[in-house]
């Protein structure tokens, strides 16, 4: 069996065994258990490191990540963080783009990108074989340590990701999305798109990813996530290799700014030839480290988070057919990220729509869940939590986001256990902390509306 097809076979295992893994957890809920037992150290240069030993697949997964995302772009700038990222493997420690992709399929490993709206980084899963782990490893150190940004590949890239930023900004979808953002967040780094806007990419240059470099991915605020087959002192060994020779100290002054909540409620109306009318409905939600998570999470699956069990999907689309579909979703993150409620219906049907959405989730922040409502969905979340586990790559980012959110060492283990200690008050007292139904945004676009001023 050849390296790259080697993983499907590997994959299937693990998946087993983490099944195997949340039956027993779930027999023992209750009782002192490890079911990650994660080692968190801190190298030399000062990056955090967390490791979780598992020797029974020969694959490793290695991750480091940065406060880097495009919450971290300046005004002028938008889109900067997100070349800055992609432009680390077209082109590094003396190797190619295309050199660069050979050397890593010859091993069978994956190198790619990690980007989002907080963090950036690198992603590596190769075979733990010393071999095959070394030279994947090589090229990983090149990309992360000596990114060359090349001219030739940002000019290439900046010239694609214009024109997808003009095709995306016809579509009914991208316009309700920015709109929302910007009434949402205002001002805030939060509420600008990652990708940039067409005049912000366009003044992009070498100078200004090399900087962004220089300042942001520096060793002290990186998180070297390791999960695998592999010794402490291996893992060790790879940290100091990943970060050592990383830029150091960066912008002192790099921080994420606070999230104002709204004041009162804004509506943006804008028309679209599309035939449906696309809807967003929010606000700012909760950040990552909130400690009405657990409530909120499973709150918003009874909410709209469940899918066709859901009670917005119950009230618009089973009794009313409004929609086909009704969601809602809180993306939790370093600031208070979007909640957010979306739908699209047919234009002459977008006013009910949203009158049967507002009441829902008013009622819903008033009174909470029934009783019943919150029993099916601690079922339905605790039985698909091994699901969220079923692989290495799934472990591995639950890893990286515990260590870059400095989340408990034992949230995973503890998952099942939050999940069962939520109450119907917990979740009726944390969504009236966190939403206000009388001050949210909402977003109309298409549908043969009639319009309003863009924001």
């Amino acid at each position: 069996m050849t390296a790259r097809r080697s993983f499907g076979a590997y994959e299937r295992i693990v998946r087993g065994v983490a099944w195997l893994c949340l039956l027993l957890v779930a027999s023992i809920a209750g009782k002192a258990y490890a079911l990650l037992p994660i080692q968190d150290w801190k190298t030399a240069s000062g990056a955090r490191v967390l490791l979780v030993v598992n020797n029974d697949l020969p694959m490793l997964d290695v991750s480091v990540d940065f406060p880097a995302g495009s919450g971290f772009d300046a005004p002028d700038k938008a889109g900067l963080a997100s070349y800055t990222n992609h432009l680390l493997k077209l082109g590094a420690g003396g190797l190619s783009e295309n050199e660069i992709s050979q050397r890593t399929a010859d091993v069978g490993a994956q190198l790619s990108g990690r980007f989002t709206a907080d963090r950036a980084g690198l992603y590596l899963r190769t075979l733990s074989s010393t071999k095959e782990r070394d030279r994947a490893l090589d090229v990983m150190t090149r990309v992360l340590l000596q990114p060359e940004f090349p001219a030739e590949a940002l000019a290439r890239e900046k010239a694609r990701g214009i024109a997808g930023l003009k095709e995306a900004d016809t579509r009914p979808d991208t316009i309700a999305s920015r709109a929302f953002r910007r009434l949402v967040f205002g001002d805030h780094p939060y509420g600008r798109r990652a990708a940039g806007e067409v005049e912000t990419v366009s003044a992009l240059t070498r100078a200004d990813l090399l900087d962004f470099y220089r300042r942001h991915y520096v060793a002290d605020r990186a998180v070297v996530s390791i999960m695998g087959d592999i010794t402490r002192v291996e893992a060790e060994r790879i940290a100091e290799l990943l970060t050592s020779k990383l830029p150091r100290g960066g912008d002192a002054q790099a921080s994420m700014p606070s999230v104002r909540a709204l004041e009162r409620p804004q509506s943006s109306v804008l028309s679209h030839p599309a035939s449906q009318a696309h809807i967003l409905v929010g606000g700012p939600g909760i950040r990552r480290s909130d400690p009405d998570y657990f409530p909120i999470f499973v709150g918003n699956y009874i909410l709209g988070g469940g899918g066709f069990a859901s009670r917005l999907n119950e009230e618009v689309r089973q009794k009313r057919g409004l929609a086909y579909s009704v969601y809602s979703a809180f993306v939790p993150l370093l600031r208070e990220g979007p909640f957010q409620i979306g739908l699209q219906t047919r234009g002459d049907q977008a006013q009910a729509a949203l009158k049967i959405v507002r009441e829902t989730l008013s009622t819903f922040v008033t009174s909470g869940p029934s009783e019943q409502e919150l029993e099916e969905a601690k079922n339905n979340l605790i039985g698909g939590f091994p699901m969220r586990i079923d692989s290495n790559r799934k472990i591995h980012e639950y890893l990286a986001t515990i260590g870059f959110y400095d989340l408990p060492l034992d949230y995973l283990d503890r998952f099942v256990e939050n999940i069962r200690k939520v109450s119907v008050n917990d979740i009726k007292a944390a969504f009236e902390r966190r939403i206000q139904p009388e001050r949210l945004v909402t977003v109309v676009v298409g549908g043969g509306v009639e319009p309003t001023a863009q924001p």
